[in-house]
């Protein structure tokens, strides 16, 4: 009996074998991701910036389009354009990037859907809180890039609301929703 358990066991192990071993390991591509942002200035326009400083792993299976992602973004390299700027936005008024140098982003499970943006639920860390997050994730596709790296790509976008991770100040004369719209390339390991 002990024995039929086992083979009946070791069966099932080598059966969803292939599902396991289907999932890729990717890194993300500091260079071609772009976590961007804008948010409303006193009502006369939209200010946008954008960090250029991230890094993350993901896993993906492109058959199942199924995965996970951890992404890491350094909030000392936020940059608007405008250096004075760019130093308050660093500063304890918003991102306390002395104290709080990066943000994170994580999503145990994701499941995906060709040319259609779906929400991805995942938790996000900034200002040492950690609360959820959804994100439309529309991914583009995955091919041999001209450097000869095999990369996956989508497109991500969302909002949210900035005093919920303790960013309050001006709100709401600097506005407390803050548009989302990040380009991910994640190459192959």
């Amino acid at each position: 009996m002990l024995r039929t358990v086992l083979f009946g066991s070791t069966l099932a192990l080598i059966a969803t074998a292939p599902a396991w071993a289907a999932a890729d390991s990717f890194e993300l591509d500091s260079m071609h991701t772009y976590p961007s942002f804008e948010v409303n200035h006193l009502g006369f326009s939209e200010l946008r910036g954008a960090f250029y400083g991230t890094t993350g792993t993901m896993t993906y299976d492109q058959e199942k389009r199924t995965g996970s992602v951890s992404v890491t973004i350094d909030t000392t390299s936020v940059s608007t354009g405008f250096a004075k700027r760019d130093e308050h936005l660093r500063s304890k008024d918003f991102f306390n990037a002395e104290k709080f140098p990066t943000m994170t982003f994580k999503s145990d499970a994701f499941q995906l859907e060709a040319d259609k943006a779906v929400p991805v639920s995942g938790s996000l860390t900034l200002l040492g809180v950690t609360k959820p997050v959804t994100l439309q994730v529309k991914p583009t596709k995955c091919a041999m890039r001209m450097d000869k790296n095999f990369v996956c790509g989508a497109v991500v976008s969302g909002a949210l609301k900035r005093s919920e991770w303790g960013m309050n100040t001006y709100v709401p004369f600097i506005g407390d929703e803050v548009q989302l719209s990040i380009e991910v390339e994640a190459i192959k390991k």
